[in-house]
């Protein structure tokens, strides 16, 4: 049994057919996942939400 070689692949210089679909619907899936979560953390991502320390810890207690 010999190693393919990649001569013997039939689309070895470009994408034809059914392979070159699969690879664009690849490419526009990740790009519209990486949209959403850019829209989806820029809604839900505030900063007001965060909590406020109004005092300061002067000494930190050793047990």
């Amino acid at each position: 049994m010999s190693e393919p070689r990649l001569e013997d692949i039939g689309d070895y210089d470009t994408l034809k057919g059914e392979k070159k679909k699969v690879v664009w619907t690849v490419i526009v899936g990740a790009l519209l996942v990486g949209v959403l979560y850019v829209v989806a953390y820029s809604y839900y991502d505030q900063e007001d939400d965060s909590i406020k320390v109004e005092e300061t810890i002067n000494t930190i207690p050793v047990k």
